[in-house]
């Protein structure tokens, strides 16, 4: 089939269709056109999609009739709804489809990060070419710890927040050249690394767990869903599967803005737990459970709300009357 001949004959009833929905009083001949186009543009979708799947085409019916639909029945969702559906099906089944992406994220990390604190920690000559040894004392015995004191809590927690949200954001977007979250992860890794080498030569380790666990297991953890979710945007543009790689990449992307909006929130969180909980006077077992608290309902959130959404065919992805159906695939 034409796909240039069926628009040159139906881009006409279309227009027309859209002029109807767009329309804030109908009459009843109105009512009736608006109808009768509506079942002839389902027509054309269907021939569309079940001849030549044009991802273009597709979504542009698709939402036509979205609107149409919506004029006709009347039916709208009300704000507080979608935002329900976001908040329990959309945000964790995207997180949850990020899972591997993130995991591989966090072994990067960790690989980083323990591999630099061994060589930092055990080399004192490796200590010394990156900071001199009053510099490495003064971290010890006061900058490590004086860092989380900085001016009040809630100015502290504002100004973490931003800077981890931003940090996100940029692995989020720029993941699709596969390389800048790759790069925040090791730049991360090794910044944590450097300082857990110098606090443990130093007899300081239980001093960097105490301070840095509390809001870091969250922190840390949101850090790698956001690196995990901009690589995965990656991996669709070079490997696309069945779908055509401009589609693949496009649901991929889709689901990663959801990724990027949840995540704002959890930071808020993991800034406010840094703000507030880490340099308080809190014993440090109670300092630590309220981190581990944050982070395990962050992980059930992800994990097991998110399996369940997951498995229910959410994929945090707009509807398919949004965007269109996938492209047939032969089996």
């Amino acid at each position: 089939m034409d796909i240039d001949a069926v628009i040159a004959v139906h881009r006409p009833q279309w227009e027309r269709l859209r002029e109807l929905t767009s329309l804030r009083r109908l009459d009843a001949e109105e009512i009736d056109e608006l109808v009768a186009l509506y079942q002839e543009t389902a027509t054309h979708l269907s021939v569309v999609r079940s001849t030549t799947p044009d991802p273009s085409l597709t979504a542009e019916l698709s939402l036509l009739l979205h609107r149409a639909r919506l004029r006709i029945t009347g039916v709208r969702i009300g704000t507080w709804a979608q935002l329900r559906g976001f908040l329990l099906v959309d945000l964790p089944a995207a997180l949850y489809s990020s899972r591997r992406a993130a995991a591989l994220a966090a072994g990067i990390f960790l690989l980083a990060t323990v591999a630099t604190g061994l060589w930092f920690g055990l080399d004192a000559s490796a200590r010394d070419l990156v900071l001199p040894q009053e510099a490495q004392e003064e971290l010890v015995e006061h900058d490590f710890v004086a860092y989380y004191f900085q001016g009040q809590a809630s100015g502290f927690a504002a100004q973490v927040w931003t800077n981890n949200a931003w940090i996100t954001v940029q692995a989020v977007v720029l993941g699709v050249t596969g390389v800048w979250p790759v790069l925040m992860l090791l730049q991360n890794g090794l910044n944590v690394g450097l300082s857990a080498g110098v606090m443990g030569a130093y007899g300081g380790l239980p001093t960097f767990f105490v301070y840095l666990l509390p809001h870091g297991l969250l922190e840390i953890t949101a850090l790698m869903v956001g690196a995990g979710a901009g690589l995965r945007t990656f991996w669709a543009w070079v490997r696309p599967g069945a779908l055509p790689r401009g589609w693949a990449l496009a649901r991929t992307s889709r689901a990663l803005v959801t990724v990027a909006i949840g995540l704002v929130p959890v930071l808020l969180v993991s800034g406010l737990v840094e703000g507030f909980v880490t340099p308080s006077a809190l014993p440090a077992p109670v300092r630590l459970g309220i981190g581990a608290i944050v982070w395990i309902a962050f992980l059930a959130y992800m994990l097991v709300l998110g399996r369940r959404a997951h498995r229910a065919g959410a994929r945090g992805d707009l509807s398919e009357e949004l965007v269109g159906a996938r492209v047939a695939v032969a089996g």
